[in-house]
């Protein structure tokens, strides 16, 4: 696939650019956009750029990651601490993300979307408050993972490392959940599925297939 060096900000701005005239697929009033990628690959920068170029465009918008969406650690953690397998299949409450977040969204949703619900840190409930999306503004998922789950995305951003880059930029302590990402790699070929494809083995200087 042909790939074109693009900086961040510009990047930012044609995908603004494409989502103003993005229409839902389920005939309802807010778009729904995945931004994919490993932690390493920090798809929630890029999903906090296209917000803010967004909101100078007049469009709503709400980011939400799924790192908010985190199973408590006695579900997480059951079978220890490094185990490749449940990070790949149960870390993340998939159930919530479509109760808290995709449910509200739907054609006759109320569009009042749950930001997160579980802080990982205190192992307990976040207790934020919903938050109000009008109609036309737009969902900005970002997470890892994502399009292995059938979430009702209308436009999927997949940014993606090499091997050895995404082993260079994820921390030691964090290398056991590579085998996750192989896995998801070779079962779900996100960078061959998604809409847009993002490489950044370079932060400094991404590439896209426009």
């Amino acid at each position: 696939m042909r790939l074109e060096a693009i900086t961040w900000d510009r990047l930012a701005e044609q995908l603004a650019d494409r989502l103003l005239a993005l229409k839902p697929a389920d005939g309802g009033p807010w778009p729904r956009v995945g931004f994919d990628g490993a932690p390493a690959a920090r798809p929630g920068d890029l999903a906090e750029r296209v917000a803010e170029a967004l909101r100078v465009r007049g469009r709503p918008s709400l980011v939400v990651g799924a790192e908010g969406f985190l199973r408590p650690a006695s579900l997480r953690l059951e079978h220890g601490r490094r185990d490749a397998e449940s990070y790949y299949s149960g870390w993340f409450d998939t159930g919530a993300l479509w109760r808290e977040v995709f449910g509200p969204l739907d054609p006759e949703g109320t569009g009042r979307v749950l930001p997160d619900l579980w802080d990982p840190v205190t192992d307990r409930a976040t207790r934020s408050p919903y938050v109000p999306l009008p109609p036309g503004g737009i969902l900005l998922l970002h997470g890892p993972l994502l399009l292995r789950h059938w979430f009702p995305f209308d436009l999927t951003v997949h940014v993606l490392l090499s091997p050895g880059a995404l082993r260079r930029r994820t921390p030691e302590a964090d290398h056991w959940t590579l085998p996750a990402f192989q896995r998801y790699e070779a079962e779900n070929d996100p960078a061959g599925t998604a809409d847009v494809l993002v490489r950044a083995d370079d932060p400094r200087h991404p590439a896209w297939n426009g």
